[in-house]
């Protein structure tokens, strides 16, 4: 918005000039989103305790952690509400809202936001643990990721084709299973986050060493020189992408300010479906999606452990972990829930440099 409110002004006064470019925008992005979430934090979680739309501990479910995690009891959930207004509210102001990739990114982020809510709401208000069945949550994330595939090929120059991560000029055109592919990346990113976001702080920071991977990964995508100088996919437009993710870091580090150990309020379904969903989205619109394995390293890890543990439980009868996901076994093993998070934190970010170094290896 400010875009097209500013940048026109610039023959009137040189200063506004400024407006012109992602990296200013990206950075102005980040600081409003991080701004309103400090602001409005506090008022979103009395807001939330009033309502008594608080944590609930399931303990059939982990009676092993029980005693480590009563404590959360009647903590606020639904919290990803604030995150959701920050990024949007700062994407809105900041980028080019009538570039394509960012009207879908945004209307694909706040989908999930909306499934989210209602899983959330269900569990919290009506007193279903389980909350949204999964049948219906994987009916309407599969929708959007076919939206999403349809849109790629039919509406963008981006095409059916992926680039393999370390290798130069390996490229793989999936053609018409491309639209499985756009499912499985979007699925499977947004749920990834969810299952991460089980200790306090743990998908929060995670998620914001991805968000901004993926910032620089936009702006790169979307920049004609360097785009051909690291000989990736160049995308006209994908440039504001970086103003969408850069959004999602500050919005994370606001909220990180209370989600911190320990927790004041936790983001909830609302918050880590539509996080999770929105890189899936960037991931595919500039050709990243391979490398959200290792971007996202600790989120298809922890995901990877749950179905490892399901499997071998179907096989054996005996658990892989002492629990799953990931996170939860380390905390039967005696480790501190704060050392847990930080450690994995630091893992998230040296998958992240590896990631980043992909650019020069191509």
């Amino acid at each position: 918005m400010f875009y097209y409110l500013f940048y026109p002004l610039k023959d009137i006064w040189f200063g506004f000039n400024v407006f012109r470019y992602i990296t200013f925008r990206a950075a102005m992005a980040s600081l409003t989103a991080f701004t309103l979430s400090l602001i409005f934090a506090p008022f979103v979680i009395s807001w939330l305790k009033n309502l008594s739309f608080g944590q609930n501990i399931r303990r059939e479910y982990v009676e092993p952690l029980y005693n480590l995690h009563k404590h959360k009891e009647g903590t606020p959930t639904m919290g990803g509400i604030l995150i959701v207004f920050s990024i949007a509210l700062s994407t809105i102001l900041w980028a080019d809202i009538l570039n394509k990739y960012i009207l879908f990114t945004l209307c694909a982020f706040l989908w999930l936001a909306l499934v989210g809510f209602i899983d959330d709401y269900i569990k919290v208000v009506k007193k279903r643990n389980l909350g949204l069945r999964p049948n219906r949550k994987f009916a309407l994330q599969m929708l959007l990721g076919f939206t999403i595939a349809i849109f790629i090929i039919f509406y963008t120059p981006i095409g059916t084709t992926l680039t393999i991560p370390f290798f130069k000029h390996c490229i793989l055109n999936l053609g018409p299973f491309y639209v499985l592919f756009a499912i499985i990346v979007l699925v499977g990113s947004s749920n990834a986050v969810n299952l991460t976001d089980g200790l306090d702080g743990l998908a929060t920071g995670c998620t914001i060493i991805a968000a901004l991977t993926y910032s620089v990964l936009s702006y790169m995508a979307g920049h004609f020189k360097f785009s051909g100088y690291l000989n990736i996919f160049y995308l006209q437009g994908a440039g504001e992408l970086s103003i969408f993710c850069a959004s999602m870091v500050g919005a994370g580090l606001g909220f990180l300010w209370f989600n911190s150990y320990p927790a004041n309020v936790f983001m909830g379904d609302t918050g880590a479906l539509a996080l999770g969903g929105g890189i899936g989205v960037v991931a595919l619109f500039i050709k990243k999606e391979l490398l959200l394995f290792f971007v996202g390293g600790i989120f298809i890890i922890e995901a990877i452990s749950v179905m490892l543990q399901v499997l071998w439980f179907k096989l054996t009868k005996k658990r892989l972990f002492l629990m799953s996901p990931l996170h939860h076994h380390f905390q039967l093993l005696g480790w501190p829930e704060s050392k847990i998070t930080v450690r994995f934190w630091i893992v998230a970010i040296v998958l992240a440099l590896l990631s980043l170094s992909t650019l020069k290896l191509q």
